[in-house]
This record gives structure tokens, C-alpha cells and sequence, in this order.
């Protein structure tokens, strides 16, 4: 009995061992932050997964993605005797609906989810727990969209799947109580990369009913600044640091570019033409931020020479499906209402006050929400029990359902 523990102990170590050896970036969290043990923790146990998911895959026991998938999902919640829910297919594309069971004089609103996870991971069961409460909280009927994931359906058919998800639930929305008038796109991180560029797609669709809101939590919204204040002022905060998010986005976008620390230079300009820079910097620049947002520290970045190689690999960052911060003001104009959460340490921060102020501009209505300590995946934690829960996670739905209800 003592051989076979002492032969287990001995492959935990070594797993343990050669997964921090893959996976062990630095957190670097302010010292005012209220709830900073627990979140060192909760990085060290992400940095664990990834650094395991290189492993298993080194070895031949799972690939990263899939096991990452795995953890992502994790164990089911329990049936919910508050909710009617049922699995069905929209334009071939696996959907979950989410009704109560309670009854109701008219149409509820519905809500369309498109979940994070760098199109990547993530999974209708991985956010089961955020559609039920979405659902139960605002009496609406919701629909979590399982789009199709990279690297086996490649970029970009995670936006083509909820486009046409999109479509198939306005036209058929009183078929599930809804009225079509009271349609919300909502998503979180990647997915609210889709709800934006979902959204875009149609300003312009005579055919269908106008989307009532759209919903940003904490949005990836542009790849031509890497560099922004919350950039370099978030680049060790859990859990999407700086390397980590170029790493995964160009995993999704199918691009083989190193991302080291020495190759992370090709990110602050080298990848954007003059005549690009030209045209974005109106919309995409630290000197719209406003000043409040620099006092943690910013330093403006040097200037680096184009590079037509890198300009070459990753010029699909530029489709306004990536980064629908760079979309034409003619269709900026056009959008419907929108809620944008952003979180101060959030490295994706400013993205979101970028896209506020072009909204902004062109009169569309904005209802911004600031967590003061959130980071980013707090929403998601906040439906995961108190042992993962951070008060900010918690702030963060109380004011999105606070808004669905006034759609």
C-alpha cells in the first residue's frame, strides 16, 4: 500500500511541477484591493489549468483545448423548479431556453447570451448557472447560444452562428412569448466581442424587428492598441493578462505568432500600417481616455516601424467582426440602446470607454457600469457560490438585471 501512495504522490508532484513550469505568471495585484488574498489564489489554481492543460497534452493524455473545455464546464447545477428549460437547434446551431414557470399577462422580453471564452472555450453548460439567473431575476425568456468553437470551426464562424441564431430567434420570437420588440443581444469578454459585431450586422436589416439593447460585459472591442492605459496597468492582473490574451486571440484567429515577452514589441504598432493609424487614431487612442484612468500609471508608447510580415499574419485583427471598435460611423450611428461593464482592473478596460464615447458621440444611449474592483471574469464568478464569488462579480448583475428590467 505504502508503494502504490508513494508512486501516486510521485506523479501528482511531477504534474504539479511541470504544470507551474509551463503556467507561472506573476500576478501583480494593488495592495487596496479588498479581496487580494483570495484572488492570488484563484490565480495560482488558473495557472494550474493551464499549465496541467500544456502538460496532458505534451504526454498525449488530452489536448490543451479540450481539457480546458473540460474545466470550463464544470459540475452541472441542479434541475430548477423556477425554470421551464429545453435544448433545441436554431439554424442547425444548439440553443438553450430558459422560461419561467410562473405566469405572465403579456410577452417577456427575451435575451439572447453569447458566452466568453476566446472562441476558444466555453459552453452553454458553462454558463448555466448565468443564463438561469438572468432568466429568473428578469423574468425573461433567454436563449444561451452554443456556437461552434476554433480551432475545429475556424474564425469566423462563432459570429456567423450567433448572427444566424440571432435571426431565426426575431422571427420566430412569439412562438416562445416573446415580444419581438423587447430583443436583447447580451455576452461577456469574447462574447461580447459577437454581441457588438452582431449588433453592427443589423443596423442595416429592413426584414427584422430592431434589437431593443445590447449588453457588453467587459468587451474585447479592438486589436490595434495593445498599449492602452489599462493595458500596461492591468498586464499581470488575473485572470486575463497581457500575454495571455494575445496568446489565446491568435490561437482563435488560427495565427502562428510567437507571443513572448520579446515578440510582444510586434504589438505596440508594428502590425498597423500609417494609413490604418491614420484613420483609427479618432477612435482608438490613450489621448481619448480620460485622465482619471491614467493615474495608476501610463507611460505612452515608442514608436515602432511598420512590419509588412506581421502586418501580413495578422491582418485579419482589423475585421470589424474581431474589432468592432474600428466599424464606420454610419453604422455606429444606428445601434441600439447599450450597457457596457467595464472593470478597473481589467486589461480590456478601456476598450469599453472607447466604444462608450463613440456611442456617445453619435447620441446613442450608454448605461456604464464601473466596478471599482472588478476584474476580468468577476460577472461569471458571481454565480458560482460564495467560494468563487467576489463582491464586485456581484455588483456587476445586480446592475445588468437592474437594466433588464427597464427594457
Amino acid at each position: 500500500m505504502g508503494l502504490f501512495l508513494a508512486i501516486f504522490l510521485a506523479i501528482l508532484t511531477f504534474f504539479v511541477a511541470m504544470a507551474f513550469y509551463y503556467e507561472h505568471p506573476k500576478a501583480k495585484i494593488p495592495h487596496g484591493f479588498s479581496q487580494r488574498r483570495k484572488l492570488y489564489i484563484f490565480h495560482y489554481a488558473v495557472n494550474f489549468g493551464f499549465g496541467l492543460a500544456k502538460v496532458l497534452e505534451k504526454v498525449g493524455i488530452a489536448s490543451e483545448v479540450e481539457f480546458l473545455r473540460a474545466v470550463m464546464d464544470g459540475i452541472p447545477p441542479l434541475r430548477d423548479k423556477q425554470l421551464f428549460i429545453r435544448d433545441l437547434r436554431f439554424e442547425k446551431v444548439e440553443v438553450r431556453i430558459y422560461q419561467s414557470k410562473s405566469s405572465t399577462t403579456g410577452q417577456r422580453r427575451g435575451i439572447l447570451y453569447f458566452h466568453g471564452g476566446v472562441g476558444l472555450f466555453g459552453s452553454i453548460r458553462a454558463y448555466e448557472r448565468t443564463c438561469r439567473y438572468f432568466a429568473r431575476q428578469s423574468n425573461s425568456v433567454v436563449v444561451s447560444v452554443g456556437y461552434r468553437l476554433a480551432p475545429e470551426h475556424p474564425y469566423p464562424r462563432q459570429f456567423e452562428d450567433c448572427l444566424a441564431t440571432t435571426i431565426h430567434f426575431m422571427r420566430t420570437a412569439q412562438d416562445y412569448g416573446v415580444d419581438p420588440s423587447r430583443i436583447i443581444i447580451c455576452g461577456d469578454s469574447s462574447g461580447g466581442t459577437i454581441t457588438a459585431a452582431v449588433a453592427q450586422a443589423l443596423v442595416n436589416r429592413q426584414d427584422l424587428p430592431k434589437l431593443r439593447a445590447q449588453i457588453l460585459i467587459y468587451p474585447f472591442l479592438q486589436g490595434l492598441d495593445f498599449d492602452l492605459p489599462s493595458y500596461q496597468q492591468n498586464e499581470g492582473m488575473p485572470i486575463l493578462l497581457r500575454e495571455r490574451i494575445l496568446s489565446l486571440g491568435l490561437k482563435y484567429l488560427n495565427i502562428e505568432l510567437p507571443v513572448t515577452k520579446t515578440s510582444f514589441k510586434a504589438f505596440k504598432g508594428n502590425h498597423v500600417p500609417e494609413d490604418l493609424l491614420l484613420k483609427y487614431r479618432k477612435w482608438v487612442s490613450s489621448d481619448i481616455i480620460p485622465p482619471e484612468f491614467k493615474r495608476r500609471g501610463y507611460t505612452p508608447s515608442t514608436t515602432y516601424s511598420f512590419s509588412d510580415e506581421i502586418y501580413a499574419l495578422v491582418k485579419p485583427v482589423f475585421d470589424t467582426v474581431f474589432s468592432p471598435l474600428l466599424a464606420e460611423d454610419s453604422v455606429i450611428a444606428q445601434l441600439p440602446e447599450t450597457f457596457i461593464l467595464t472593470c478597473e482592473y481589467d486589461v480590456l478596460r478601456d476598450d469599453g470607454l472607447l466604444y462608450k464615447k463613440r456611442l456617445e458621440d453619435h447620441g446613442i444611449k450608454v448605461t456604464w457600469c464601473h466596478l471599482q474592483e472588478g476584474f476580468h471574469g468577476t460577472v461569471l464568478l458571481a454565480v458560482c457560490g460564495a467560494l468563487l464569488a467576489f463582491q464586485s462579480g456581484n455588483e456587476g448583475l445586480e446592475n445588468i438585471v437592474h437594466f433588464l428590467r427597464l427594457m
